[in-house]
């Protein structure tokens, strides 16, 4: 099937032509049709799978068919996104996908200036594509109103809620036309979005491809298990293998991925950081940098985990295990991106054998062990009582913990 027997717009399937897209992915095959018909959907597909082209082609679709005009102060389609990153990432690809067709595209996020914002705001766009607190910000200013809006997108709306936009989306909701279409994506299905979907959703059009928490099959996944003090050691011994391949390397925190970031740099590694202490200009500097090869090696938080998509990704390093299963399988997915192949490599120390567990439970399978011997971890002892117990699995400080023996071919 090609993207014309969808009955999109002649000057639509034109852009897409020219962008050397002609057959649809598998959510943008069964979303696609149903958005057309002005149904809500609910898309579940992990991410790289094609979501942006889901919902942005049916509402450009609906624009160019209709002869759609901008209000002033206001938006035809909102996108909402849970990152800057993501959300610079999906107007550049509607920017691809309206070329040529007049359709004005906006960006309102965080971490950049609130006023030039404010001003193409005032002339309204067709397609606004925004962060829910700086939304938020523009709508106290009063520099934009909601009440034109007739399409709603809430781009993976899980990490939405593990942000805690939850209220921030209620109140943005509260501001919407009850006639409207939304279009909900999301890699997981926590809980909560039930409650999501109930309050944004009206008889929605289910789509799901993949299987929540299935990790791409052509990913090849190890685990090597290491003390934590020696996995720069280890981290340095592996990414000095393939210098010329890009490599993504993921931990927990915004001071200790610096820290990495600047002992990578010592030692020769061209490297560069993203992390919430960095300056959206920073971090904007990075991702393009690593994007065109000028850096092969970008060191990061979560902040990237979601959205990013850089076709030819061939590691990523989980130099620190996430305390959340499914952040694992986001992480990963920014490899074997585009029908390629690529490697994930875990580096586990003692302490985060119970995330590992948590990970290989949401998989359904074990990782492959690179290195070492699996860390045999002491259950926390009951406290008083007798009633209730630590983390199952978990390591705790003055647990005793067995050192595992590293194989000759840790790397």
């Amino acid at each position: 099937m090609d993207f014309d027997m969808l009955g999109l717009a002649p000057r639509l399937v034109t852009s897409l032509k020219e962008a050397g897209l002609t057959e649809p992915t598998p959510i943008q095959k069964r979303a696609i049709p149903a958005a057309m018909e002005g149904r809500d959907v609910m898309g579940l597909a992990q991410t790289g799978s094609g979501k942006t082209a889901a919902f942005g082609l049916p509402m450009i679709d609906s624009l160019l068919k209709n002869q759609t005009k901008a209000p002033n102060g206001s938006a035809v389609a909102l996108v909402l996104a849970p990152t800057r990153e993501l959300a610079r990432q999906i107007v550049d690809a509607l920017s691809v996908y309206t070329k040529d067709t007049g359709l004005r595209t906006g960006l309102v996020v965080g971490g950049a200036g609130i006023t030039g914002q404010i001003r193409k705001m005032e002339r309204g766009v067709h397609l606004l594509v925004a962060t829910p607190g700086r939304l938020i910000d523009l709508i106290d200013r009063r520099a934009v109103s909601l009440s034109s809006t007739r399409f709603l997108v809430l781009d993976e709306a899980d990490q939405m809620l593990d942000l805690g936009f939850i209220h921030a989306l209620r109140r943005i909701a509260s501001l919407l036309p009850e006639e409207r279409q939304t279009m909900l994506f999301s890699a997981t299905m926590p809980k909560q979005m039930a409650e999501i979907a109930a309050a944004f959703l009206t008889k929605p059009e289910r789509v799901e491809v993949d299987p929540p928490g299935q990790a791409v099959d052509r990913i090849r996944q190890s685990v090597h298990f290491v003390a934590q003090s020696e996995k720069p050691a280890l981290l340095s011994e592996m990414l000095s293998k393939h210098t010329d391949e890009r490599a993504l390397v993921f931990g927990r925190t915004k001071w200790g991925m610096e820290k990495l970031s600047k002992s990578l740099e010592k030692q020769g590694f061209s490297v560069a950081s993203i992390h919430g202490a960095k300056s959206q200009g920073q971090r904007d500097r990075a991702i393009r940098e690593f994007r065109a090869g000028t850096i092969k090696v970008l060191v990061a938080t979560d902040v990237a985990a979601r959205g990013l998509d850089i076709p030819d990704v061939k590691h990523v390093y989980n130099y620190e295990l996430p305390n959340v299963a499914d952040t694992y399988v986001h992480r990963i997915g920014r490899t074997a991106r585009a029908g390629a192949d690529g490697a994930a490599i875990a580096l586990c120390a003692p302490d985060e054998m119970g995330d590992l567990r948590g990970i290989e439970k949401l998989m359904k399978q074990s990782v492959p062990v690179g290195s070492g011997r699996p860390w045999e971890v002491e259950a926390p002892a009951p406290k008083r009582g007798g009633k209730g117990r630590g983390k199952p699995g978990g390591a705790r400080p003055g647990n005793r913990s067995r050192r595992p023996r590293r194989s000759k071919t840790a790397a």
